[in-house]
């Protein structure tokens, strides 16, 4: 029943079927869905700019965005010309510009003050403006957060909310963003103010990857024994995290056991949300892509957010774009199955 003041089309719950189905653009085409994946959404970045580079992104009528891949969506939904943005985001930042280490709030490890400063300031009049207009031309951006009190994803209907226009449409806009990315217990909660039945209150939201890595469309319209045909003329998933273990020895430390845990649950999950899109696909008769990290990519970090760990795997994600195989028509293989080549395909979603 709750609803932000103000702002009455402003989201939806990521498990309504009607809600999703009147939330979809009218118009037809290919749509772009973005992974959570932290630092390493600077593949994702450096993808979609390669792809621009060749000549090969259209302007997807649907992007969807969760955790990182949120942070990046308003960027490439708003089109090629806020490639440079969308590049110095990926590769000029550092963990002084995320989060501040010893900065323990009593909710979280870390305060994320710096990632609040950050978004304030990528998120612009003009860009905000932009989105707007391609939200009014019919294009939808959604950003998922998890309500962490109703136990439920929540879809944000950025577009909508960037044609309301003022300054409350973009402290709503940052604070989704910020929510979507706010890893529970690494990084603070974010607290947003409702309305319901005449009184206010605040609604504690977290890291949109909590209820999936990557959205697409309801759960029960995504399992296998359902028939429902996904209205896009191709799916495009961005995948920005690494899939591949790797071997690392945990100290005995908290948050040390809680990152490396998440670390090993997020790839599985995505895998299984990998299988289950491409499924979707097929059972809609539309054609399924996926981008995911080269095996091959081996780059040192020198900790979390490393600009030059994150400088190396964007150019890795923007060759990857460039070149002839930016995506592939299969699944990636599961780790221990024998080799094989999975097909790639040159298309890129502007069929």
């Amino acid at each position: 029943m709750a609803m932000v003041p103000g702002f009455p089309d402003a989201r939806f719950w990521a498990d309504s079927e009607p809600d999703y189905a009147n939330a979809l653009p009218a118009q037809s085409g290919p749509w772009l869905i973005l992974s959570s994946g932290g630092a390493d959404g600077a593949f994702g970045a450096g993808l979609l700019t390669g792809l621009t580079a060749a000549g090969k992104r259209p302007d997807y009528p649907l992007v969807t965005g969760v955790s990182t891949g949120a942070l990046m969506a308003p960027f490439i939904f708003a089109g090629p010309h806020y490639d440079d943005a969308l590049h110095k985001a990926y590769t000029e930042v550092s963990a002084a510009d995320i989060f501040e280490a010893g900065g323990s709030t009593g909710e979280s490890f870390v305060n994320s003050w710096p990632l609040k400063d950050f978004i304030a300031k990528q998120i612009t009049p003009e860009l905000m403006a932009d989105i707007a207009a391609a939200h009014r031309a019919g294009r939808r951006l959604f950003v998922v957060t998890t309500n962490l009190d109703a136990e439920r994803s929540v879809v944000w209907n950025m577009g909508a909310i960037a044609a309301r226009g003022g300054e409350q449409a973009t402290k709503l806009f940052c604070s989704i963003l910020l929510a979507s990315a706010a890893i529970p217990g690494g990084f603070p909660p974010v607290m947003i103010d409702v309305e319901a039945n005449g009184k206010h209150f605040a609604e504690m939201h977290v890291d949109g990857g909590l209820g999936g890595q990557f959205f697409v469309a309801p759960a029960s319209l995504m399992g296998v024994s359902s028939q429902y045909r996904l209205p896009a003329t191709g799916l495009y998933v961005v995948v920005n995290t690494g899939l591949q273990p790797y071997f690392k020895v945990v100290d005995r430390f908290a948050p040390s056991i809680l990152t490396q845990s998440i670390g090993m649950a997020v790839p599985v999950d995505t895998r299984l949300m990998i299988d289950r899109a491409y499924l979707a696909a097929r059972r809609s008769g539309i054609d399924f892509n996926v981008a995911t990290i080269p095996t091959s990519f081996n780059a040192p970090s020198a900790g979390a957010f490393d600009p030059k760990y994150m400088g190396a795997l964007f150019k890795t994600g923007f060759e990857q774009g460039r070149g002839a195989n930016a995506f592939s028509d299969k699944p990636p293989p599961y780790p221990g199955a024998p080799a094989a080549q999975p097909s790639h395909i040159e298309k890129t979603g502007a069929n």
